[in-house]
C-alpha cells in the first residue's frame, strides 16, 4: 500500500514536526531558531540570544529548553518585531526555500545589525529544491511534505548585496563520505550539493 502524502501549510506543517523535530536525524542544522539549536549554542558562548519562528509548536519546545530567551512568533516574509541596529550578529539557517518575499528579509536583517554586524544564512542548496526535494517528516503513517520554493544560488547573493551588506563570503557543501559515517541513509546525497551558507557584514 502507499504512503499517503499530505502537503501543510509551512506553519502548520512545522507545528506538527516540532514534537518530534529534535529526534528527526538531520545531517545539516535546524531551520529558524526551530527547537533551540542554535540558541543553545549562543547561551553557551556567553550571547544574549532573540529566537524568532513561524511555528508556535516549535517556538514552545525552545521556551521548555530555554525559559530565559526571548521568543516571537514572527513571518519571515514581513518585517521583523525587532529594534533596529540592535544586534551585533543574526543567524537565519535553512528557511530560504520557504520564503517569498527575500528582497524584505534581508533588508530587515540588515536594519537589525549594528554597523559591521555579522550576518550567517544557509539554506539547502538550490540544486535540492530543482530536483524535488524538500523537508519532509512522518508521523502516523502520513507523510508531510512541506514544499520548497524554487530561489536560484545567484537570488540569494544579489539580494543579500542589495540589502547593503558588503565581503560577502560563500561556501557550497557537498555530500560526503563524513556525511554517510554518520547518516548512513545520506547516502544517496554522496557528491550532490547539499547546502548554501553565506557570510557576510552590515555596511
Amino acid at each position: 500500500m502507499s504512503k499517503r502524502v499530505k502537503r501543510p501549510e509551512v506553519r502548520d506543517g512545522y507545528d506538527r514536526w516540532s514534537e518530534s523535530y529534535d529526534q528527526t536525524p538531520n545531517p545539516l542544522v535546524d531551520a529558524g531558531c526551530g527547537t533551540g539549536t542554535h540558541l543553545g549554542l549562543m547561551l553557551r558562548s556567553g550571547s544574549s540570544p532573540v529566537g524568532l519562528d513561524l511555528s508556535r509548536g516549535m517556538l514552545n519546545v525552545t521556551r521548555g529548553k530555554y525559559p530565559s530567551v526571548p521568543l516571537a512568533q514572527a513571518d519571515l516574509n514581513d518585517q521583523l518585531p525587532v529594534r533596529r541596529r540592535a544586534f551585533d550578529a543574526v543567524l537565519c539557517a535553512l528557511v530560504g526555500e520557504h520564503l517569498s518575499n527575500l528582497r524584505l528579509l534581508f533588508r530587515e536583517i540588515g536594519d537589525s545589525l549594528a554597523r559591521g554586524g555579522r550576518f550567517v544564512f544557509s539554506v539547502f542548496h538550490p540544486e535540492m529544491a530543482a530536483a524535488g526535494i524538500e523537508a519532509n517528516f512522518e508521523r502516523d503513517g502520513v507523510e508531510y511534505r512541506l514544499g520548497a520554493l524554487r530561489h536560484t544560488v545567484a537570488d540569494y547573493l544579489n539580494l543579500i548585496d542589495r540589502a547593503g551588506f558588503r565581503r560577502i563570503e560563500v561556501h557550497e557543501f557537498r555530500g560526503d563520505d563524513v556525511l554517510v559515517q554518520q547518516v548512513p541513509w545520506a547516502s544517496k546525497y554522496l557528491g550532490r550539493p547539499l547546502l548554501l551558507a553565506v557570510e557576510a557584514r552590515k555596511r
